[in-house]
């Protein structure tokens, strides 16, 4: 979403204020200090002068912390209604301060920047409008700030640029390789979707984002996935926000990728295995564990042997989708509901799932009761005990089988490296460089180590195969 500002208080009497400092910057006739953006593909060069801290505004529109905006609602409708009031740019410091996934906690990362700025000074000015809002350095103004500095080096952005102009600055400095602050996972993708309604082309978002295209598309996909489910868990007034989702950036993104392998082949699986891994993610397992909800997870229905009935039952209650078709009773004529489908009951319990965690979330001053916030606490509970149960059913037998597929494996490999040795020494022969000797030498190996290979495989249990009874007969020298 792209938001347009109106100008801050006393913006003609700071802009009065910069073209004094501009021009006593010109007069001076020493060397006088420019800061360089990208803008329209070419260098802009901009003056740079020094500003009192406490004549500046934080960018209530910057990218660094849009995600974080929504961790005090009542806070961020303030800021909506009035960014320049003290209690909004108060908010705005605050979130500067705090850490991405967990608002509610201190950024260690802002403190290393503020014990550098208090030993090293400021190295690099920030950019602010002709009106005194900040475009590039808010983290770095707040910090100054506890720092207990006064003054901080801003170059001045031209006084005909918008707010279009002053974001897509913003994103050009911020999105520099050697910045050493990158945003936030969330953020990222809020900003491309900004410049994707502002009617930017795929080709050109993930040129100005240094990815490919293909992983744009990864990334639109993710962020319409995560304003779906932050509506699917409104109740009232009551639902996930975008921060809730900061550090599950790789499993979103495995999700993505396994989801676009089997939608191809089996829509229905796919989707089952896209809602159950939501749950997985909501219910804050590992990204080891979240892996273990694939086709085989789902054929083996884990989820159904560890789930109590009465979420099984509350999943499917209700729900207008959950079956399909009805089922017509011979000589009646009465039609009843068929078997639930896997994907309208899959999708019911993440639902459940997601209103629960939004409840249980919810900050004093909302209007659910505390009963309502203790019973989706104690859903959240079951419900993830039965997915860690599942979870590690599956974890169990997925080592099974892969020890059962090892040896197999191994001998697929070795077979691969056979066939392009027969190739190597087809080369070798023809150029004359063979070392037969070390050949020779590596033959007798190969041949201890097939009668070690056919000495165990002997020993299998019931009859022997045609691939186990020809290793047994070639090594013992039965057949030539």
């Amino acid at each position: 979403m792209f938001w347009e500002f109106q100008a801050p208080p006393r913006a003609d009497e700071f802009s009065e204020l910069i073209k004094k400092r501009l021009a006593e910057v010109k007069d001076s006739g020493g060397t006088r200090e420019t800061v360089t953006v990208d803008w329209n593909n070419q260098a802009l060069h901009v003056e740079v002068i020094d500003l009192t801290l406490d004549s500046l505004y934080f960018n209530p529109g910057t990218h660094r912390i849009r995600a974080q905006r929504s961790h005090d609602p009542v806070k961020d409708a303030g800021l909506k209604s009035d960014p320049w009031s003290a209690e909004s740019q108060e908010y705005l410091q605050t979130l500067l301060q705090a850490n991405p996934e967990k608002p509610s906690e201190r950024d260690p990362e802002f403190d290393k920047l503020k014990e550098s700025l208090r030993q090293f000074g400021q190295n690099d000015p920030g950019l602010v409008t002709h009106h005194g809002v900040l475009v590039n350095g808010n983290t770095r103004a707040a910090a100054l700030i506890e720092a207990g500095e006064r003054m901080m080096r801003v170059g001045v952005l031209p006084a005909s640029f918008t707010w279009a102009d002053i974001n897509a600055v913003e994103l050009s400095l911020q999105l520099r390789k050697d910045h050493r602050r990158d945003y936030s996972y969330i953020n990222r993708l809020l900003a491309m979707e900004e410049q994707a309604g502002l009617g930017r082309t795929p080709e050109q978002i993930a040129k100005e984002f240094r990815i490919q295209v293909k992983t744009y598309r990864q990334e639109r996909w993710i962020l319409s996935t995560i304003h779906e489910l932050i509506e699917r868990s409104r109740v009232g007034g009551t639902a996930l926000r975008l921060i809730d989702f900061e550090g599950d950036q790789e499993k979103l993104k495995e999700l993505e990728r396994l989801h676009g392998k089997i939608v191809l082949v089996e829509p229905d699986q796919a989707e089952v295995i896209k809602e159950l891994r939501f749950a997985a993610i909501l219910l804050d397992f590992a990204k080891t564990d979240v892996r273990h909800i694939d086709e085989h997870f789902i054929e083996a229905d884990y989820l159904a042997k560890a789930l109590p009935p009465s979420l099984v039952e509350a999943g499917t209650a209700g729900t207008a989708d959950a079956t399909e078709g009805g089922v017509t009773v011979p000589g009646l004529g009465a039609v009843v509901a068929g078997p639930p489908s896997p994907v309208a009951a899959a999708r019911a319990l993440t639902d459940q799932i997601l209103r629960a965690k939004a409840v249980a979330g919810a900050k004093a001053g909302t209007d659910l009761a505390g009963a309502d916030k203790q019973k989706a606490g104690a859903m959240f509970d079951d419900v993830r005990k039965a997915f860690d149960e599942a979870i590690d059913a599956a974890g169990r037998d997925a080592r099974v089988r892969k020890r059962k597929q090892l040896a197999p494996a191994r001998l697929a490999d070795a077979c691969a490296a056979i066939d392009q040795c027969v190739t190597d020494l087809v080369q070798a022969r023809t150029s004359r460089s063979l070392d037969e000797e070390a050949f020779d030498d590596a033959v007798v190996l190969l041949r201890r180590s097939l009668s070690k290979l056919a000495q165990q495989a002997g020993r299998i249990q019931g009859e022997p195969g045609d691939g186990v009874s020809w290793l047994v007969e070639a090594v013992s020298g039965t057949r030539p």
